[in-house]
């Protein structure tokens, strides 16, 4: 069985409460004082109390051109994600040299080199390894990486396996639009990252703790391609946010929750731990409605929005780290992770934390 060793989620250092955020944000996308209202408003209501942003709050006004943000991008989230990586392995026992294989993903900006490379180097990797950039899959990125990297890991049940997610999603603040896609998004997401130790077969014996990966399915739910993702231009990356998203993810998550579940003998009420994609208040009542689940279900979740807002692909990873971290589950208990990302897609997947030695 393939097992997550590790999760180590790191934060960018410019911690600040959403009131504040939104103090210095709304101004840049309108003066008018009706919509300046609604941008308030609108923030307020995403339940979220503080973020945390690559930069220094003051210095997004003069962030107005995409190779400003992009370079920002490379300098800030290739150290944060060693961080991450040198924590993880250092959790789980590993060193650098151990890895095998590396999978990096990000939907907030790009690099060739990319930053899995950078990594290399910084790290320590082997010249060997091998690597898989992703850029694309957005949100459900986090769920999808882990479900890949097990693909990768059943057939080497020997290797050790890095997944690394960076989100700096404050970097694709779009100045001077004031539609209520990005009036949304300026509220609702926030920068952080992840890397994910995970093991082969053979080697998940050595790990203590830990969650085993069972399985997992991929959903892409036709005619929902323009509910989600990037309008990419020469500002940058200007969100494709419809309002009908929640009413997708009513429609179509529950279905391959219980199709996976049902492949393995389970139903809903046998799940004790819900990983639930970090969304925004909507996406997690929508999932909510979709699993005929009390909202108390997804409350990791819930806390974690409340703390760090929507980190895109790195959210269900700190979901995941925060409830390993608790601790109190069940040995041979199983839970489900699940993320939402542009398509529209959904990413489930089935764990089962390991039963006593």
């Amino acid at each position: 069985m393939v097992r997550i060793a590790a999760i180590a989620p790191v934060l960018p250092a410019h911690r600040h409460a959403q009131s504040e955020i939104t103090a210095t944000i709304a101004p840049l996308l309108t003066s008018d004082p009706r919509r300046l209202a609604t941008i308030e408003r609108i923030h307020g209501a995403t339940g979220i109390e503080t973020r945390h942003l690559a930069l220094p709050l003051d210095a997004y006004a003069g962030l107005t051109t995409f190779a400003a943000a992009n370079d920002a991008f490379v300098r800030e989230g290739t150290p944060l994600a060693a961080l991450a990586c040198r924590r993880a392995l250092a959790a789980a026992g590993l060193t650098a040299d151990d890895v095998d294989f590396l999978l990096f993903t990000s939907i907030t900006g790009i690099a060739t080199p990319s930053l899995d490379a950078l990594l290399v180097e910084q790290l320590g990797l082997r010249e060997d390894v091998k690597r898989i950039p992703v850029f694309g899959l957005g949100c459900v990125a986090g769920a999808a990486g882990i479900a890949r990297v097990r693909d990768y890991l059943q057939g080497h049940p020997g290797d050790v396996a890095l997944l690394v997610s960076v989100e700096l999603c404050s970097l694709t603040l779009q100045h001077g639009d004031d539609s209520m896609a990005n009036i949304v998004s300026s509220g609702l997401f926030g920068d952080g990252a992840a890397a994910v130790v995970m093991v082969g077969a053979d080697r998940a014996g050595d790990v203590r703790g830990g969650v085993d990966v069972v399985a997992a399915r991929s959903a892409l739910h036709p005619d929902t391609s323009g509910a989600l993702g990037w309008d990419i231009g020469g500002s940058g990356f200007r969100i494709v946010l419809a309002a009908s998203l929640a009413d997708i993810v009513e429609k179509h998550l529950g279905r391959g929750v219980v199709d996976l579940l049902a492949a393995h003998d389970l139903k809903v009420p046998d799940i004790d731990t819900w990983v639930a994609h970090t969304g925004g208040p909507k996406i997690l009542q929508a999932a909510a409605r979709a699993l005929d689940l009390p909202e108390e279900a997804f409350a990791a979740s819930w806390r974690s929005l409340a703390r760090v807002g929507n980190l895109s692909s790195s959210g269900v990873l700190h979901v995941l780290a925060d409830e390993l971290a608790a601790g109190g589950q069940i040995p041979g208990s199983a839970g489900v992770l699940f993320a939402i990302g542009p398509g529209v897609c959904t990413e489930t997947v089935l764990l089962r934390w390991p039963e006593e030695s």
